[in-house]
Order: C-alpha cells, then structure tokens, then sequence
C-alpha cells in the first residue's frame, strides 16, 4: 500500500431507525434501533477493517454516546485521539423513518457538533496532512472547513476524496471539484453538484464524465440497485449492482467509497476497484449494522463482483 494513512474528516453520531408499517397515525407501533453512524465515521470503519492505517478528525460531545464511538473505532485500531470533546456539545445524531422496504422516508439530521471540525480546528493538525496518503472528507464540514482542508490538502500535494453525504451538504463540493480526486456521489447528490440528472446508466455515465472535465479525477454516480456509473480521464465504464436481500441500505455508500479507496491506495486498476466498492457495498446492505462486521481483506476478494 502507498505509505502514509488515510486521513478521514467528518461526521460521527448515532443512527437511530423507527420502522413503522404505513399508514402512519399520531401513535405508531413499529421497531427502533440504534447503531453507529455517520459518513466519515463509517468510511473509517470501512478502511481500518482492511488494514488501512486510518486517522480521523471529528468532534464530539462529552457524553455516553461519544464514549461508545470512541470505544469502538479505537477496536479497530482507528487513531481518534484527535478527534474533538466539546465539553457542553451533544454527539451527532442522525434519525430516519423507516419504509417496509427499508427506504428513509424522513431523515432529521442534527450535526450542529460538526460546527467544531471548523478552519482553526483543521490548522491545528495541519502536520496530519503532510503525512496522509490520502484525505476522506464528508460534506458535513461547513464551507469555510472545506476550503481549508482543500488548501491544506494542495500545500502537501495530498490527494483528496470526497463522499457529498446527501443531496443538502453536496452544493458545498461544487467549488472544489477540482481539487478532487474522487467523488462518489448518488444520483440525488450528483444532480446538486453539476445541475444534470442521472437516472439510468446513460445519464449517469455523462454525468460522471461531466465532473470529470470539472476537474474531477474519478467520478462515480451510484444508482442504487441498477449499479453505478464511473468515468476519469482514461475512458469510463459502468458496473452492475449485485442482486442481494437488502435489510438495511444505510452505510452501503460508505461501504463502496471505502473499499474503493482501499484498492486505489493498493494501486490496483480504477476497473478492479469499483468492483471492490460494489462488493463490499452488497455485504453491506445484507445486513442492519451501517458496516458489515466481518470485512476482511480477504473477504472481499473472495466475494468480488465478477
């Protein structure tokens, strides 16, 4: 792998899922259930699950679940001393109702703690960048945080990656899409970074190749179920998804961007990777946790996209 970690900036929190069966009245039986979230948060899970050394820059409150988080990400050998204790903060949480078919039919975003990931904040670790093999960043870092992880980024010559985290955040990336050298948006958040459409391979593919001559290094529009279009400045392409029993989507996102990244850090071939993305992006949606608990490097291979 190239030398140096990956350096992840962003959100981490708990998700919390109510599944209720429709009609909805003003008192509902259904299910509720927690679990670990957050874009940056799971993308680090992700990478540390396959021996990337990962580093991540986040804030927190001082409370139980910023306890949990910590605890858990340092299992898995990711570095979260730096991350941010804001004494009278409140960790981030991320609730979504939940449709029968596992789809967030409402998702309530409360990240107000993401205001501390802020430019002074990131200067202050400015040393984490000149070493990083690569930066991961999730659009919930306001404007002026964007604008200085991109300039600490290009003073160090350190590639960066970007996962837009929804349709709201995404129009915070469109001024920096060439400074990227990769963008994994989903067809909502593509249409918010470029004011184009995609809905089906064809249209999803221009739209890749569109970020792609905005400077963008790899674009890659997901599709959900059909697949996910890709483009960069050797050609493009599109992978299809693989047909899977999906209990929960959340995290399947990160699951691809992470394992994407894992194999451009490896130097395999932008093809073979976007296999890889696809892949742990199937073992992801199999199952209710926001990071599939057995990933492996080997696992992986082992079930790879054909």
């Amino acid at each position: 792998m190239t030398n140096g970690y990956a350096l992840v900036i962003g959100s981490m929190g708990i998700e919390i899922k109510a599944f209720a069966p429709a009609p909805l009245g003003a008192v509902n039986p259904g299910q509720v259930r927690n679990s670990l979230g957050g874009g940056a948060r799971n993308i680090a899970e992700n990478l540390a699950r396959l021996d990337v050394p990962t580093v991540l820059l986040s804030a927190v409150g001082s409370d139980g679940p910023a306890r949990r988080l910590i605890r858990w990400m340092r299992k898995f050998h990711v570095d979260t001393r730096h991350v941010r204790v804001v004494a009278d903060g409140r960790t981030a949480n991320f609730v979504s109702l939940v449709d029968e078919a596992g789809e967030p039919t409402l998702t309530i975003h409360d990240t107000e703690i993401m205001t501390a990931v802020d430019s002074n904040y990131l200067w202050k670790h400015e040393p984490l960048f000149e070493k990083a093999a690569v930066i991961v960043i999730d659009a919930t870092l306001n404007e002026e945080a964007l604008a200085t992880a991109f300039e600490i980024a290009a003073r160090y010559h350190v590639r960066v990656c970007a996962d837009p985290t929804s349709p709201t955040f995404a129009a915070k990336l469109r001024p920096h899409l060439a400074g990227l050298f990769l963008v994994t948006p989903n067809a909502a958040e593509a249409a918010a970074l470029c004011d184009q459409p995609a809905e089906d391979r064809d249209s999803a593919l221009e739209v890749a190749r569109k970020l792609v001559t905005l400077g963008t290094m790899i674009a890659v529009v997901t599709l959900g179920e059909q697949g996910a279009a890709y483009a960069h400045s050797g050609g493009s392409g599109f992978i299809r998804a693989v047909r899977t029993k999906v209990i929960d989507p959340t995290g399947a996102g990160d699951a691809f961007t992470g394992a994407v990244i894992f194999g451009l850090l490896n130097d395999v071939a932008i093809d073979e990777a976007m296999r890889l993305g696809m892949t742990a992006a199937a073992l992801t949606l199999q199952v209710p946790d926001t990071v599939f608990p057995g990933l492996t490097q080997e696992l992986l291979y082992d079930k790879l996209v054909v």
